[in-house]
């Protein structure tokens, strides 16, 4: 099977599961999403591998709380993810993702500019 970054609109009770070793911070009930604030994710053999927050606001759009599962890190998979949120999105002129919740700034630090973001102070952008 494939690897497929989809935008999650309903979560069905394996996303529940998958996103609680995803993001085991949030409870089910924090997940609500709209046409403003959309949870993106990686999926392979009907499991989420890693998932993205984003919210849009015109031409601006804010990244947090990307992060894929340990067992899956290095594989390309947050690198695919990232890569087709910006794509899914051509009218954003400037990205923004905090560093907020990061498990490892270096690592992160590493990741985000390898993907086109500068690195500030509190976190990456792209313009």
């Amino acid at each position: 099977m494939k690897l497929t970054i989809i935008r999650l609109t309903t979560f069905s009770d394996q996303d529940h599961i998958d996103f609680s070793k995803i993001w085991p911070e949030y409870s089910p009930s924090s997940l609500n999403v709209d046409d403003t604030h959309r949870i993106y994710a990686a999926r392979f053999n009907e499991r989420l591998l890693g998932a993205v927050r984003v919210t849009i606001s015109g031409h601006d759009g804010a990244l947090d709380s990307l992060r894929v599962r340990d067992v899956t890190r290095r594989r390309g998979v947050g690198r695919y993810l990232l890569e087709e949120v910006l794509r899914a999105h051509p009218e954003i002129t400037n990205w923004w993702m905090s560093d907020i919740g990061v498990e490892d700034r270096a690592a992160m630090d590493a990741f985000m500019q390898e993907v086109g973001f500068t690195a500030e102070i509190t976190g990456w952008q792209k313009r």
